[in-house]
């Protein structure tokens, strides 16, 4: 059962699994459902995977979606965020609201071009200094997640 929040977090075509398993203790240490869009770069039986996530994978909802548009189309009106470390407004300039449904894309190249330009004002990026290539994806989904409950706490 998710908090008030209610937010989730998608991992789209994950292909790390040590990531993907920091992603899945911080979702267990926040309430945020965790949801993974195949294709995968490893299974969830992966020893590095269940490493990172130890002993809190058991505590997090997790859901497999096989592809993006039907996820997509599931998620219908409800709210969402996409990152992106191409352009964007700053993570903070982002109203989240309960249910927000957070995007991170895989390692080696991000969110598909054409998810980012069909939903530009939903696009958040997080301010880094110039000539920075960019965070790790377990890093950046604790930033924008607390952010975001940040923000619906003090609501």
């Amino acid at each position: 059962m998710l908090p008030a929040h209610q937010l989730k977090i998608v991992l789209v075509e994950p292909e790390i699994p040590q990531n993907t398993g920091n992603i899945a203790r911080l979702c267990a240490t926040t309430g945020a459902a965790l949801h993974l869009v195949r294709p995968m770069g490893f299974f969830l039986s992966d020893r590095h995977f269940k490493r990172a996530g130890m002993d809190y994978v058991k505590d997090v909802q997790i859901t497999i979606h096989d592809e993006l548009p039907k996820l997509m189309l599931a998620i219908g009106g409800d709210p969402i965020a996409l990152t992106s470390g191409l352009g964007g407004k700053p993570h903070w300039a982002y109203s989240f609201a309960a249910g927000t449904w957070v995007f991170f894309g895989k390692e080696s190249a991000g969110l598909p071009a054409e998810l980012l330009a069909a939903y530009p004002n939903a696009v958040l990026r997080i301010p880094m200094v110039q000539g920075a290539r960019g965070l790790n994806v377990s890093t950046s989904a604790g930033v924008i997640l607390y952010e975001a409950l940040r923000q619906l706490a003090t609501t």
